[in-house]
C-alpha cells in the first residue's frame, strides 16, 4: 500500500462562512486554524495548500474571556528605534476588530511561506455581511 501525497491541483476548495458573535476567540481561531491548512480533509499533506477558504462575519462581537479585555496587550514594532507599540485589547477590538482574529489565527499555523499563502485565503468582515455570496460558503460545523 502507497501513501497519498495530494497534489496542488487536485485539491477541491470549498468556502465557509463562520459567525464570530459570542465565540470564544482561541476555539474560534483554532477551527479556523485547521480548516485553513486542510487538516480536516482525508487527503491531509502538510507540505501542499489542501485547505479551504474562510469567512468570518461579525468579528467585532468575538469574545475574550476572563480579564483579557483589559489586559491582553497587542505588539507591534517597526524596526526603527523607537518604534514599539502596544494597544490593549479594548482599544484593538474598537480600532481593528479583524485584526485580533488575524493575529491569533496567525500564531497556530506554522511560520513558513505555505502558512503566508493560507492567511490569504482568511476573509474577515466586521459587519454580518461579506462579499463572498457568489462563492455559496457552507456555514462551518462545530465538531
Amino acid at each position: 500500500m502507497k501513501t497519498y501525497s495530494a497534489k496542488t491541483g487536485e485539491v477541491k476548495r470549498v468556502w465557509f462562512v463562520v459567525d464570530a458573535g459570542d465565540q470564544v476567540l482561541g476555539r474560534l481561531a483554532t477551527r479556523i486554524a485547521t480548516v485553513l491548512r486542510g487538516k480536516h480533509k482525508a487527503r491531509f499533506t502538510p507540505h501542499v495548500d489542501a485547505g479551504d477558504f474562510v469567512v468570518v462575519v461579525n468579528a467585532e462581537k468575538v469574545k475574550l474571556t476572563g480579564a483579557k479585555e483589559e489586559k491582553k496587550m497587542y505588539y507591534r514594532h517597526s524596526g526603527h528605534p523607537g518604534g514599539f507599540r502596544a494597544m490593549p485589547a479594548k482599544a484593538m477590538r474598537a480600532k481593528k476588530p479583524g485584526q485580533m482574529i488575524r493575529q491569533a489565527v496567525w500564531g497556530m499555523l506554522p511560520k513558513n511561506a505555505l502558512s503566508r499563502h493560507l492567511l490569504n485565503k482568511l476573509k474577515i468582515y466586521t459587519g454580518p455581511d461579506h462579499p463572498h455570496q457568489a462563492q455559496q460558503p457552507k456555514p462551518l460545523a462545530w465538531d
